[in-house]
């Protein structure tokens, strides 16, 4: 069965936009994942995030190098155009992408600036799976006192991504995806702390 591209897809940005106002919160679009009948090289949650929030007038990047059919089929499903990684609008990061890659693309992207901050890169990552007894804690805007979750994410890619959220609006914002199509995010305007790491 294939994926509705108005009722399904509307679903999953509704899930995104409560993940994304209540960072940490692990939301699951399995019931919409399970109607793709494409065979890629990313769990279906990241193919269905992609097809959710690109579009003609975005671009994107993949990390990974191998992967030119994926970049053919999201170019092809959303009209979105692939971009080098300082130009992207939403670069997407598969599960066996290497922390030195990862951490690269994260200072080279897009970041905003003061007079346009929206112009940066929105970030769709895939994770083992997530889960709220992790190392992170999570604090800010969406959150009542703090949350925590586990998610992929070495402590220097953290810290990478902790160096660019510092001159506030600018930042990225990040959502998480995994193989049981659960997804949670982590926007610019969330402190996030490694549990014994000051």
């Amino acid at each position: 069965m294939a994926i509705d591209q108005v009722h399904d897809l509307q679903e999953v940005y509704r899930k995104l936009l409560h993940s994304m106002s209540r960072p940490g919160t692990i939301s699951s679009i399995q019931e919409v994942a399970v109607h793709t009948d494409y065979k890629l090289p990313c769990y279906d949650a990241t193919l269905v995030s992609a097809l959710t929030l690109l579009d003609a007038e975005v671009t994107f990047h993949i990390l990974s190098v191998n992967h030119q059919d994926l970049i053919e089929k999201i170019s092809e499903y959303t009209l979105a155009r692939f971009a080098p990684i300082n130009k992207a609008d939403y670069i997407i990061v598969l599960h066996d992408d290497t922390e030195q890659s990862i951490v690269r693309a994260m200072k080279e992207c897009k970041n905003g600036n003061l007079i346009d901050p929206q112009a940066s890169a929105t970030w769709i990552i895939e994770s083992s799976p997530l889960s709220n007894n992790g190392e992170l804690v999570l604090a800010g805007a969406g959150i009542k006192h703090t949350s925590q979750l586990h998610v992929s994410f070495t402590p220097s890619i953290w810290q990478t991504r902790n160096e660019r959220i510092k001159e506030y609006p600018l930042g990225i914002d990040l959502i998480f995806t995994d193989e049981k199509s659960q997804i949670a995010c982590v926007p610019r305007t969330t402190s996030v702390e490694l549990m014994g790491v000051k």
